[in-house]
């Protein structure tokens, strides 16, 4: 028979809608015994070999909120997914099973996409997009209630998305799609741009970034000299065949 004080602390660690490794849970203080018990009785349910659910299905949305009350490196949902959160995405989802773009510095767990859920994790690290503080900063974060009473889920403000789905142009994202983004964007944070402008280290992300802002010319890009900003030098090659741009020196399609 389960220890009655350790079934009441596994119920308050966790709820149904979430999951947690057995690791995790041991470092919570459950000891080994006690959680193997637990499965054998089927208190708790293996989703995969070392990752446990109490009862119940649980969505995307509870597979990111659990691994990112888990981690000791941020992770939050980002780029595109994070726009579509924010209500901010042109194009409807048609799939029923998304992908969802988690970005974090450290690569995601193996049995992230062992688990039976309708939805497809992918990875995108930060370290060639962002100086080490971004992360971890709180400013530049969204939560996510998606189901009360459980922990939020974390997401990218906009202005962070956008630059992190420009990194994913165009091999991921067409030239065509984050245009269409962009000029949705006019209620963008010149401060936080800046800041994050400031924290990217990424030329070809600042440079698309001003070519797209130009194009619609929004009123916060008045508070944005891109002189303040690194861009690197000499020219970039992001749309093959395409034309040049001089002002920012990368090639663009030609129909833009």
């Amino acid at each position: 028979m389960l220890n009655i004080k350790a079934r009441r602390q596994l119920k308050a660690l966790l709820p149904v809608g979430m999951l947690a490794t057995k690791t995790w849970l041991e470092a919570q203080g459950l000891n080994l015994h006690f959680l193997d018990n637990a499965v054998r009785s089927s208190t708790l349910i293996p989703l995969t070999p070392g990752v446990y659910v109490r009862e119940g299905i649980v969505s995307w949305q509870g597979v990111v909120a659990s691994l990112q009350r888990m981690t000791d490196t941020p992770v939050h949902v980002g780029a595109l997914s994070a726009l579509e959160l924010e209500g901010l995405a042109h194009y409807l989802v048609c799939s029923t099973s998304p992908r969802i773009t988690l970005c974090s510095e450290k690569a995601l767990p193996r049995w992230l996409n062992r688990i039976a859920v309708a939805a497809e994790f992918e990875w995108q690290g930060t370290r060639r997009l962002w100086a080490e503080n971004v992360m971890s900063d709180s400013y530049f974060i969204r939560e996510h209630s998606w189901q009360v009473p459980l922990p939020a889920l974390y997401y990218s403000c906009p202005e962070k998305a956008m630059l992190e789905l420009l990194l994913q142009v165009p091999d991921a994202i067409s030239f065509e799609h984050a245009d269409q983004l962009m000029q949705g964007m006019y209620n963008l944070s010149p401060r936080k741009l800046d800041k994050l402008l400031r924290c990217c280290i990424n030329v070809k992300v600042k440079r698309l970034f001003f070519w797209l802002a130009h194009r619609h010319q929004h009123a916060w890009l008045k508070h944005l000299s891109s002189e303040d900003y690194a861009l690197g030098t000499g020219k970039r090659m992001i749309a093959k065949g395409g034309r040049y741009e001089s002002t920012w020196q990368i090639t663009v399609p030609k129909e833009m």
